[in-house]
């Protein structure tokens, strides 16, 4: 028999217990993952490895987990600056008081350096891929690029008023500048930022512009009950249903939160292929309620999970919003097998990976999508014994066990140790931010 060529690669991830999160689930307790540039383009058993492969580099994965990387489907990525300014306060205090009277004395550099911050910690805990929906997100992009991170990224919108247009402006110039930018890692939604700061008219704009460049929506939807009341009055109808009537979800649609759902909007949800980013830390911390997860799974739909801004999470770990989706859906749901630990963990990755409408690229472990791959250490006392890995991973893992983090096939932290961001050079850039906006060192 002829011997089968050995095929160059990058990439060899060696002896690793995997979970591939593909259609079937797919595990292998000691398993390799083959990665040529960008892409895996083989996975498997050890046994069935033999010497097909010579990598550049090999990475020995004994004693950790491999997953797809975790995807953080809403957050605000340099309101890091605000990590433990505003706490114990209702949103609508929380917003009008504290939080954005000192965004008005941001400048676009800063965004640059507090988006890198919560970047670092991202990838500390895992997260590969992020959804962001800001102001100044050019300096964002940026900072992704530079980084190597995969995004998501929207500039917020409000309307109307004296700078409506400029934002719808901005809007347009963030898709031109970056939509399918830094070798296609970064992409562009349209980001109005919720009913009670969008009119009607300034909607339409947004799903005119959303049409124009065939981009998703990414919008607060039904965060908190005075939102639904406020729309209810105004409108007679719940949030969901009154955009739902203006016509927004027929454009593709990613719907931040979705706390307070009756019956009907929940079908609509359903009916539209609505995305939900679910972020119980943010709500629980906020006091905005709690999102019904159990009954959106019931109903056929994708819920991802988000993580919010540090302003009010006030960290960005998926691993811990795993955990909390889990254990806060049970007792909404008042049923112990409701919300699985493997329901959470396709909510962090593939679920995530459709909420973007990036399924075909990313979320889970299988040849032909991109090298987004994060290993875990399982050498920790909260993971033994070692029963059932789902279980572990959602109720015993933390953001502090991710060992190793991957990007498109490129290393950005391997050991713990972070490869594209100096951390020293980026805390002194954000104490000099924090001085300059907030009075203080």
């Amino acid at each position: 028999m002829e011997d089968r060529a050995i095929k160059e690669i990058s990439l060899l991830i060696e002896n690793i217990h995997i979970l591939t999160i593909d259609h079937e689930y797919g595990e292998f307790e000691s398993g390799f993952i083959a990665v040529d540039g960008k892409d895996i383009i083989d996975i498997g058993s050890m046994e069935d490895l033999g010497c097909r492969y010579r990598a550049e580099k090999i990475l020995n994965g004994h004693g950790k987990l491999a997953l797809p990387g975790l995807i953080n489907t809403h957050t605000h990525s340099a309101m890091s600056l605000f990590r433990g300014y505003a706490d114990d306060m209702p949103l609508w205090d929380w917003l009008t008081k504290r939080i954005w009277p000192l965004e008005d004395r941001l400048e676009s550099e800063d965004i640059y350096y507090l988006s890198m911050l919560s970047m670092a910690e991202m990838i500390q805990s895992g997260t590969t891929t992020f959804s962001d929906m800001y102001m100044f997100m050019d300096e964002t992009a940026k900072a992704a690029q530079k980084v190597g991170m995969r995004a998501m990224l929207a500039r917020g919108l409000q309307g109307y008023d004296k700078l409506s247009d400029i934002r719808l402006k901005e809007s347009r110039e963030l898709y031109e500048a970056w939509h399918g930018g830094a070798d296609g890692r970064i992409k562009v939604m349209i980001g109005p930022h919720a009913i009670y700061t969008c009119c009607e008219d300034f909607l339409n704009q947004c799903m005119d512009l959303a049409r124009e460049l065939n981009l998703p929506i990414h919008m607060h939807i039904s965060e908190t009950k005075k939102e639904v009341l406020d729309c209810l009055e105004k409108h007679g109808r719940t949030p969901i249903k009154y955009l739902d009537d203006i016509g927004l979800f027929e454009i593709r649609t990613l719907a931040a939160h979705c706390v307070h759902l009756n019956e009907e909007d929940i079908q609509i949800l359903g009916q539209r292929d609505v995305r939900v980013a679910h972020c119980p830390s943010s709500n629980l911390k906020l006091a905005s309620g709690f999102m019904p997860a159990a009954k959106l799974i019931r109903n056929g739909i994708d819920i991802s999970l988000g993580t919010d801004g540090a302003s009010s999470n006030n960290n960005l770990s998926i691993i811990k919003e795993m955990n909390l989706a889990a254990i806060m859906g049970k007792a909404v749901a008042e049923d112990a097998s409701a919300v699985s630990a493997r329901d959470v963990i396709n909510m962090a990755t593939i679920n995530g990976a459709r909420a973007l409408f990036m399924g075909d690229e990313i979320g889970s472990l299988e040849p032909g999508k991109r090298a987004d791959i994060i290993l875990i250490d399982l050498d920790k006392p909260h993971f033994k014994p070692k029963n059932d890995i789902d279980s572990l991973l959602v109720y015993s893992g933390q953001g502090q066990d991710v060992d190793t983090v991957i990007v498109d096939g490129k290393i950005l932290m391997e050991a713990r140790q972070l490869s594209t961001i100096d951390l020293d050079r980026l805390y002194i850039e954000i104490d000099r931010i924090k001085k300059r906006v907030m009075g203080v060192s």
